[in-house]
């Protein structure tokens, strides 16, 4: 599945696409996922989970999707989202943005994309979990309309806490 934007016009760059991503792309990913939470590594102390995941999986799984038609070196994607089907909700796993990239909306624009997986699902609430020392991640998604559910500690890493939120879609889009 391809999610493409307005057809550019001639003699410009084509329209931002969300696609499916490929084990031709893990670099790619490995590469992305790292800049976009290195702004954690020192409020951490550690870095980010998503940071130390094995994306092979979830490449294989249909789990992992870029952004891209933007203006990246080398075509790299501006962003990527990982959601996982379940049957009740849809969890995004990560959302990662390229650090050039953040403040133009591409992780709205992956958060609405989540939204159309779901809705394309059948599913009318997204989950997430973020560190609670991701204070501006917390903040953006309040503002998406996410709401904290909980926090409890990360059995991955002693410390650390993590903060449930959840969303629950109506028939009007964001």
């Amino acid at each position: 599945m391809t999610d493409r934007g307005a057809s550019a016009s001639p003699g410009t760059s084509p329209a931002p696409a969300i696609r499916l991503a490929t084990a031709a792309d893990l670099p790619a990913i490995v590469a992305l996922t790292a800049s976009a939470y290195a702004v954690y590594d020192l409020v951490l102390d550690a870095p980010a989970v998503p940071v130390t995941e094995d994306y092979a999986p979830r490449v294989a799984a249909g789990e992992v999707w870029l952004l891209e038609g933007m203006a990246r070196p080398m075509g790299l994607p501006a962003g990527l989202i990982v959601l996982e089907t379940h049957e009740d909700h849809l969890m995004i796993f990560s959302v990662a943005v390229a650090p050039e990239q953040q403040g133009r909306g591409v992780g709205l624009r992956l958060l609405e994309f989540a939204d159309a997986r779901a809705r394309a699902s059948g599913l009318t609430e997204l989950r997430l979990y973020t560190n609670a020392r991701m204070t501006r991640n917390i903040a953006l998604y309040t503002r998406y309309g996410y709401r904290e559910t909980g926090r409890r500690a990360n059995p991955l890493r002693p410390g650390w806490i993590r903060v449930d939120m959840t969303r629950t879609l109506t028939d009007t889009p964001t």
